[in-house]
Order: structure tokens, then C-alpha cells, then sequence
């Protein structure tokens, strides 16, 4: 550095000459990063865990890139005005958070942006992907809720409350119908009956308990849902009023109080994430990235709400446990 500046210092006046073929060019821009969401606010583990992933690759917003969040806080109609919004500034690459109906608006937006999906169902299935392998087209990423989950679920549940001949799964359209069948499987395989509750929107929340609680159902299984999730406090709550043990996809409603939570780890989905833009402001074409399922899971075991329920939890859950709050 020393010995460039003494070599340059004494030629300074002809690189400042007018039409001197040496002039100093521009800056190069900023890449920008969009985040489609319906997310309420960025101050959350899982936008950490993304801003955690794209230091690791040497970016830091507000410096050598810049992150547009388009939150939609839980409403799917703000979403088209977003994505738009986006197209339009340009940025360079979108993540997507919401599962496939966020991907989905966001691809209707654009097929030359390339896109990346934090928290994907099934992308392949909902045409948004030629195959898991090799997608095509611009949109890749990682998928959040493989189909296994489902049994999952209700083995977990089965065993912390053995006693339970009737369960409700909670579900809000447009869940893929894959899922649903793969959680009947299950229950059956379980000896267990399975009524399914439809919930189109937040104001459905406690009808659909209710319809639940009138159809039987003594313990609940949570099917994914952004809904639900920005709207986890009052299902909580409501499980807890009625007394009703509940198995939930993600590990922030166990934190906020829920029983029990085994699902992928989010925030580590969009840490990866992180990597695939990387890649892609690097030049490689976002169908030439395999979509590719979480490699971390984690049971989370709320011991408080245990109590409340009159429930103990076996020593084998609590051994399987990656977290158990008590």
C-alpha cells in the first residue's frame, strides 16, 4: 500500500487530467438482497440467523449489501404490492419466507430474478420446480416440513399422552394435500383418529378449537402455517384454556409456552440460505442449485406448560430432547 502511493503520488496531477484515459471509475453497486415475508418484524432469531449467514460470506447490510424486507405481517394480499416493489428497484436476488404461496406470488412477479425459498413445502409438486435436483427456471432453496414430520408429530404426541384416542390436526389452506394424507397414514398406523379442522384466517383461531373440542378431540397437532405462526400466542393460550396438550412445527412456539415443539431448526434453514445467494451474486444460475431438505430437527419440551396440563413427560422424550424448558 505504501509502495503504490509513493510510485502514484508524484503522476496525481495527470489521472486528474479532464478526458485522461486513466479516470477513476465509478463504484461498483450494491447488490440487493429482497426478503419477501410474513413476518411482523425483523427483529427475529430467524432474520439473525440470516444476517448471521451472509456475514459468514463477508456481507454486511448497510455496507457492501443492502436487505429490502417486505413484511407483509401475516396478510397474503399485501404481498403482490411487494414482490412488485421489489422487481422494480431492482434487487438482485429474493429470499422468500412463507412457504410455497410467498414463492409463488413472488415467481408471478418475476421469472428472471433469481429466487431463493427459506421455508418451502413442496416446490416441485406446486410447479414452482422442475425437480428437487436439478429446478430449472429461477427459483431454488429449502424446504422446511419433509412429509415424515407428520408421523412424527403424532408419535411424539401419542407418547407424552398416551391416553389420547382423538386427535385434530388444525390446518390452513393451501396446505399441500400430500401432507394432510401423509398425517392420516400415521394416525392410522398410531390407532388414532385424526379430524381434520379448516382454518381460513385468524378470526377462525378459536371456532376452530371449538369445532375441535366438539368432534372429540382430546390433544391437538398444529399443521404448518404462517398464519398460525404470527398468530401463535392465541393458540397457545387457547390450548392452555382448554386444557389440551398440542404438538406444534416450530420451536418458537414451545418458547412461548406451547408443550411441545419438533420441527426444523428456521433460523439455520436461512443461515444456509445465505449461502445460495452467495453463490448466486457469484454468477451460478439459481436452477443449477439443488433443492435441498433441513439437516437440523429439534424437540423442544416445555415442562412448565407440562404441569399445568397434569402431564409428565416420559424420561425417553426428555432424553430425546434438544431443549427442555422448565
Amino acid at each position: 500500500m505504501r509502495r503504490r502511493s509513493f510510485i502514484l503520488a508524484p503522476f496525481g496531477a495527470l489521472f486528474l487530467a479532464p478526458g485522461h484515459a486513466y479516470a477513476q471509475q465509478p463504484p461498483a453497486k450494491v447488490p440487493r438482497i429482497g426478503v419477501l415475508s410474513l413476518a411482523e418484524r425483523t427483529s427475529t432469531k430467524v432474520f439473525d440467523g440470516f444476517r448471521e449467514g451472509l456475514h459468514e460470506f463477508g456481507y454486511v447490510d448497510g455496507d457492501n449489501i443492502t436487505i429490502e424486507y417486505r413484511l407483509a405481517a401475516g396478510d397474503f394480499g399485501r404481498l403482490p404490492a411487494m414482490a412488485a416493489d421489489l422487481v422494480r428497484l431492482p434487487v438482485n436476488v429474493i429470499i422468500t419466507d412463507g412457504g410455497d404461496r410467498v414463492t409463488q406470488i413472488a415467481h408471478d412477479a418475476t421469472r428472471t430474478i433469481p429466487i431463493v425459498m427459506a421455508t418451502s413445502g413442496d416446490p416441485v409438486a406446486n410447479g414452482l420446480a422442475a425437480s428437487f435436483p436439478h429446478p430449472g427456471g429461477n427459483v431454488t432453496g429449502f424446504t422446511l416440513h419433509p412429509g415424515g414430520l407428520f408421523g412424527k408429530w403424532l408419535q411424539l404426541l401419542k407418547e407424552v399422552f398416551p391416553a389420547a384416542s382423538r386427535i385434530a390436526a388444525l390446518w390452513n389452506p393451501p396446505t399441500n394435500e400430500r401432507f394432510l394424507r401423509t398425517t392420516e397414514e400415521a394416525a392410522r398406523s398410531l390407532g388414532v383418529q385424526l379430524g381434520f379442522v379448516e382454518i381460513g384466517s385468524p378470526d377462525g383461531i378459536a371456532g376452530g378449537f371449538e369445532a375441535a373440542i366438539a368432534g372429540g378431540a382430546e390433544a391437538v397437532v398444529i399443521i404448518p402455517s404462517a398464519m398460525f405462526w404470527n398468530h401463535r400466542a392465541q393458540i397457545i393460550a387457547l390450548a392452555a384454556d382448554h386444557g389440551m396438550p398440542a404438538i406444534y412445527p416450530e420451536r418458537e412456539y414451545a418458547d412461548d409456552g406451547g408443550l411441545l415443539a419438533y420441527g426444523a431448526n428456521v433460523p439455520d434453514n436461512f443461515r444456509r440460505a445465505a449461502g445460495y445467494i452467495d453463490k448466486i451474486l457469484k454468477g451460478v444460475k439459481p436452477g443449477d442449485l439443488p433443492i435441498q431438505q433441513p439437516v437440523r430437527f429439534e424437540l423442544i419440551v416445555n415442562l412448565r406448560t407440562a404441569g399445568k396440563l397434569s402431564l409428565t413427560i416420559p424420561p425417553a422424550i426428555l432424553d430425546l430432547a434438544d431443549e427442555v424448558i422448565e
